[in-house]
């Protein structure tokens, strides 16, 4: 229903008429209305079409921005919640507190005509806020929130009309655009997301049409827009380049041909040089909810800027890698104090249970989920430790404590400890990790085994790596390879893919991370015929074929990594090539 409502209603903005000729606008109308109409969209697009003014705002649950103005030490603050979630709801809280709503033209009053299966008037809005149609469902609402709502919606929002509670709203929407103007600022007007962007931008509007801060937003909705080959796309980030650049160095340099591509190692150098956050966001950090930043890199350029934990060991990692080779081929190593900063970041990012999350520390306690207000995605309201990123933080210090062991040795040992700790810790019995960045287990597996190898652990003397391995066997396709459906991350429940089909990314991940295990000196049959699949799938121009989404994100939202066809293949080559078929001669060859 989001989907479907939101994408009628653009087509609709841009021009198409009611009855566009083709059947599509009349098939999408149709779905919308057999479907319990547009009062059955999630609350997200519950609050577009308010805005739009083909909706009312009585419809929405309150989203008051007094919340904003609450002390910092209650647990529900918004500053303690997951940074996307807060940078969503931040915007949201203002023009929910303003009521706002777009001019009312003549396509959006066919729009309300269009939308619902009773005249607009006619619309019962009070039961219209807990209405979400069975396919959006993604996580129900518990009977908490109905309670919360509910109260929110008849006892507290009616007294936000009258003095004093009225002054009340006017200083809380002041505050909120004051934060929404530090973000835009220290993003550059990119913003930590696509969803806060063009809401941010739609608040700074709303303030004054005429603002500077308005027209600072409109050159970079372009960071987020590309021309595909089967049309334009809006990214669900200002892109990856800066963690698929340093993925990219990795896997080229697994394969040991950097001789060959001399070239292209010193422009990623110099990119993912270029791509370090040199400063801290101004100000006071505490007062803006931000975590520190120098030293760290961020997911796509230095312009976002936002630090993420992962992203700054991946970013490390490649340049201690590159930092090893002639500066005459690959250019000149990064300088070491811009290594310690972005340690200093890595260490200051553990959580007290050893585990390390995305974008700062975990801030607050996980009932804190019973309030997710968002239908459509899991695991949104604060910053969880994950697989992924702790161990990606396990293996940068590893790296890094070889090649300066002297920087804050105890330290580094004793944050790579606890973090090993916790990756042993959330390991399932069947001696899986569920993967939340990537589909799913697979990823994780590779994640979980990487970590666990970085910091000493082996095949032989880790019960936990064993089993992980005989996990990622067990998954096993008849065929060879491996191939994972998204299902996996929705439903978490290892799912092959329809027709049980090997899928070159998930191949690729659990190639690598059975290497790195030691899979070979016991049976490297399973690699072999992973192997030959990788090879028998390149296509003449040396390309991979694109396949089904390997990334994720919220449990329920897919996102393409184009270039992972690309690389992981090759650094799964990379590896095998040297450290199977190099390391045994009479290894017979795939």
């Amino acid at each position: 229903m989001f989907g479907t409502v939101l994408n009628y209603v653009t087509l609709r903005l841009l021009g198409e008429g009611a009855e566009d000729g083709q059947g599509a606008i009349e098939k999408a109308r149709e779905w919308i209305l057999e479907h319990g109409s547009a009062t059955a969209i999630t609350s997200w697009g519950k609050m577009w079409l308010s805005v739009l003014g083909a909706y009312e705002w009585s419809g929405n649950n309150p989203l008051p921005p007094e919340v904003w103005l609450c002390p910092y030490f209650l647990p529900v603050h918004p500053g303690r919640m997951w940074c996307h979630c807060r940078m969503v709801y931040l915007p949201m809280s203002y023009l929910y507190g303003k009521r706002f709503v777009g001019p009312i033209t003549p396509t959006i009053l066919s729009l309300r005509k269009e939308l619902y299966s009773v005249p607009y008037h006619d619309v019962d809005w009070n039961k219209a806020r807990n209405t979400c149609a069975k396919e959006d469902l993604y996580y129900p609402r518990p009977l908490v929130q109905d309670i919360l709502w509910a109260s929110l919606h008849y006892f507290y929002e009616p007294m936000f009309k009258h003095w004093p509670c009225k002054r009340l709203r006017e200083k809380a929407l002041h505050s909120v655009m004051e934060h929404i103007h530090y973000e835009d600022k220290n993003t550059r007007h990119i913003c930590i997301g696509p969803v806060n962007k063009v809401l941010n931008m739609l608040c700074c509007w709303a303030e004054d049409p005429l603002s500077e801060s308005f027209k600072l937003h409109l050159p970079r909705i372009l960071d987020y827009l590309w021309i595909a080959e089967d049309g334009m796309k809006m990214q669900g980030y200002n892109g990856s380049p800066l963690w698929d650049t340093a993925f990219a160095v990795q896997a080229i340099l697994s394969t040991g041909l950097a001789d060959e591509y001399g070239s292209i190692l010193r422009k990623a150098h110099d990119f993912i040089k270029h791509s370090q956050v040199l400063e801290d966001c101004p100000g006071d950090l505490n007062f803006w909810y931000r975590h520190i930043s120098k030293g760290a890199w961020p997911f796509s350029t230095a312009d976002h800027g936002w630090p993420i934990s992962d992203c700054t060991a991946e970013g490390l990692k490649a340049v201690l890698l590159l930092s090893t080779l002639p500066p005459g081929a690959v250019g000149k190593a990064l300088d070491v104090m811009r290594l310690y900063d972005a340690v200093n970041v890595i260490l200051s990012l553990q959580n007290v249970d050893g585990g390390f999350a995305t974008y700062e520390l975990t801030r607050s306690y996980k009932w804190l989920e019973l309030i997710n207000p968002a239908e459509t995605f899991g695991d949104i309201v604060i910053d969880y430790p994950y697989v992924e990123c702790t161990s990606a933080a396990i293996q940068a210090l590893a790296s890094f404590k070889k090649l300066y062991p002297e920087h804050r040795m105890e330290e580094i040992e004793n944050c790579i400890g606890r973090a090993v700790e916790f990756i042993e810790k959330i390991q399932a019995a069947d001696g899986s990790w569920y993967g939340s960045w990537g589909v799913c287990f697979t990823y994780a597996g590779w994640f979980g085994i990487k970590g666990l190898s970085a910091a000493g652990r082996t095949y032989g003397n880790s019960s936990h790596i064993r089993k992980a391995c005989d996990f990622l066997l067990s998954k096993e396709l008849p065929t060879g390879g491996w191939g994972e459906s998204y299902l996996s991350c929705q439903n978490k429940v290892y799912t092959n893919l329809e027709g049980n089909r090997p899928h070159m990314v998930n191949t690729s991940w659990a190639m690598l991370a059975l290497i790195e295990a030691g899979q070979a000196e016991s049976d490297a049959t399973p690699l072999h015929r992973a192997a030959r699949i990788l090879i028998n799938s390149q296509m003449e121009d040396g390309d991979f074929p694109q396949e089904e989404i390997m990334g994720v994100f919220n449990k329920n939202c897919m996102i393409s990594y184009s270039a992972y066809r690309n690389i992981f293949p090759i650094w799964a080559l990379g590896e095998y090539h040297c450290r199977v078929l190099q390391a045994g001669q009479d290894t017979p060859r795939p």
